[in-house]
């Protein structure tokens, strides 16, 4: 069971850095504009639901925290290697920069759209099993995740985007990743039979 946590700690951790970086890049897809990181960033909620059912909401929120901070922490380590002056013998080291280095604006909608989302999947989650039922597990992760990836849509495209794209275009935002995000809710939804324990959370 240990380590069962772990593993889903670890990977909770490294898809919510995976999704950031990728998100750097904008794609096409089905002529609407996308960040990459829409492609991996839900099944962050999924994660989630693994890391609430085998050891309870209190810890999901710690660790949707923690989550939080380290991103931080990797958009000042980011700043920090983009400000170190290039070695003129290695070609091509301004890229790093003008790819890596964090829009302050775009990191800052990031991590509040993912806590208020991920805090906001933690308790529709905790509702439906003590409230409804533990039965039909996969209920629960369509349930939570269909308040929580719109909601992260809203808040990011608007606090990153809003005033600065016209008003269309970040709907479009909006749309492309809520049609992403659902298609990957739904293929990720076996992943919540992979802990077989579940604690007891009502009163947490």
């Amino acid at each position: 069971m240990m380590i069962q946590v772990v593993v889903v700690v670890a990977a909770y951790i490294g898809a919510q850095m995976l999704a950031d970086v990728m998100s750097l890049k904008i794609a096409l897809v089905a002529g609407l504009s996308v960040d990459a990181g829409t492609f991996i960033y839900p099944l962050t909620f999924t994660l989630r639901d693994l890391v609430h059912k085998a050891i309870g909401r209190r810890t999901a929120r710690v660790l949707i925290v923690t989550a939080g901070v380290i991103n931080v922490v990797m958009a000042l380590a980011f700043a920090f290697a983009a400000w170190l002056p290039s070695d003129p013998a290695v070609g091509a080291q301004e890229a790093f920069g003008a790819v890596l280095a964090p829009v302050w604006r775009i990191v800052a909608a990031s991590i509040v759209a993912e806590v208020i989302a991920e805090l906001t999947d933690t308790e529709v989650y905790h509702l439906w099993v003590t409230r409804l039922t533990r039965r039909y597990e996969w209920t629960r992760v369509l349930a939570s995740n269909a308040i929580s990836t719109p909601l992260d849509s809203l808040l990011f495209c608007w606090l990153a985007f809003g005033g600065v794209l016209p008003v269309a275009v970040v709907w479009s935002l909006v749309i492309s990743n809520c049609l992403a995000k659902a298609a990957m809710t739904v293929i990720s939804l076996p992943m919540i039979y992979l802990t077989k324990g579940e604690v007891n959370d009502r009163y947490a």
